[in-house]
């Protein structure tokens, strides 16, 4: 089973109540060949909530308590998105899912860049505190600029 991100199948659950619709990956859903996942929905996070970014380093030092998840408010919400990864890997483990499509550039799913942690628009290298999560249990990663439909769609 593949896994993408709800966002970028039209679903309006990211933090400012939108999607960033791409039909590629809508029509695998609509296939059945993929689901959609969204792990701060998973986590209880409200729609729309503040914006947030990973602050001290991305994912991995997220997971390693070397970095927190913070709103644009400056509250720490670590706990809230590690919920909600946590969750959203339990469910990809239940659906034997070893490929996922995540949603770039996100403090949760983003896979090659993240946002600087700053709320100043800048990007970092780095990756989401889910996709670190992935990692971890040697699941891949794509997000919607670099997925390969045609091997996915044979091997999965």
């Amino acid at each position: 089973m593949i896994l993408i991100s709800a966002c970028l199948a039209g679903e309006n659950v990211r933090y400012d109540g939108g999607n960033t619709f791409n039909l590629e990956l809508k029509k695998l859903v609509d296939s059945g060949l993929a689901q959609t996942i969204c792990p701060e929905i998973l986590g209880g996070l409200s729609i729309p909530r503040e914006p947030v970014e990973i602050v001290g380093g991305d994912g991995h030092d997220v997971l390693n308590h070397k970095a927190k998840i913070i709103d644009i408010k400056g509250n720490d919400v670590t706990q809230d998105y590690l919920k909600g990864a946590a969750l959203a890997l339990k469910t990809c483990k239940a659906l034997n899912c070893t490929t996922l499509i995540l949603k770039s550039n996100s403090p949760t799913c983003g896979s090659t860049t993240i946002y600087s942690g700053e709320f100043n628009g800048n990007k970092k290298s780095g990756v989401g505190l889910f996709t670190a999560m992935l990692a971890r249990h040697n699941i891949k990663v794509y997000d919607e600029n670099n997925f390969p439909i045609s091997s996915i769609t044979l091997n999965e």
